[in-house]
């Protein structure tokens, strides 16, 4: 039996890379898929592509507005939401002393601040028994050079994680953090090889994460085989970070 048969989900940022392959995933195991891009061409052409009767909403995930309007779009489709996602975020390069304010702000309003609001929209819609999965990284326990501000970024979505374990889990709500590692998305393949080989070098399985063993593991988190798994981040990266 499919492990998320019949069940609603909404995957934030889910019309590339990652979100997308967790999109398809969910799908694939019997959920009735939302998913939002900030470009709705994007979020169509996602929807699309997958088919299965998901839908495309174009919505900001660093927007308030935009959450709300995707969740009210969600819940006069099907009335709730049983399974949350959010997976929107960026990345930028930026050493300490080049950081500037506007740098600053894109990174926590799409990565934290839009985390934020966009679980706050989602909670009225959320019954006991659902699940929210945060798409950390494992940058958030780790300072690479050059990353501090993202890094920071996903540091503050394992925090919130932990605290909204402690708020929902008595609603019969809970939250997890998948963590992934240095995953083989589209944006990693304009990476130049030795640069691609010197990300790789310190990853005891020896390659690149993909985008479906992330998206395994949020499908996990998010079904009820992990009825018992509440404030935990699941690190998909290969061992990087054990090691």
């Amino acid at each position: 039996m499919a492990r998320m048969n019949n069940k609603v989900a909404l995957v934030v940022g889910g019309a590339k890379g990652i979100g997308l392959a967790i999109a398809e995933r969910l799908s694939a195991e019997g959920a009735k898929v939302f998913l939002t891009s900030r470009k709705g061409e994007e979020a169509e052409k996602a929807a699309q592509s997958i088919g299965n009767g998901v839908i495309g909403i174009a919505a900001d995930a660093s927007s308030p507005e935009d959450m709300l309007a995707a969740v009210e779009t969600v819940r006069q489709a099907h009335g709730h939401i049983d399974a949350l996602v959010l997976n929107a975020g960026l990345s930028e390069y930026a050493q300490i002393a080049e950081i500037t304010p506007e740098h600053f702000d894109r990174h926590f309003d799409v990565n934290v601040r839009g985390m934020v609001f966009g679980f706050q929209a989602a909670l009225p819609a959320m019954r006991e028994g659902s699940s929210a999965v945060l798409i950390g990284s494992i940058a958030g326990s780790a300072g690479y050079a050059g990353y501090g501000t993202y890094c920071a970024t996903k540091a503050a979505v394992r925090s919130y994680a932990r605290t909204w374990t402690a708020e929902l889990a008595p609603k019969g709500i809970r939250v997890n953090v998948v963590a992934p590692g240095p995953t083989d998305t589209d944006m990693m393949a304009s990476v130049a090889d030795d640069v691609r080989a010197a990300i790789v070098a310190p990853i005891p399985m020896g390659r690149m994460g993909r985008p479906a063993e992330v998206a395994a593991a949020t499908l996990f988190l998010l079904s009820d085989e992990a009825s018992y798994i509440a404030g935990a981040e699941l690190c998909v990266d290969g061992g990087l970070r054990q090691a």
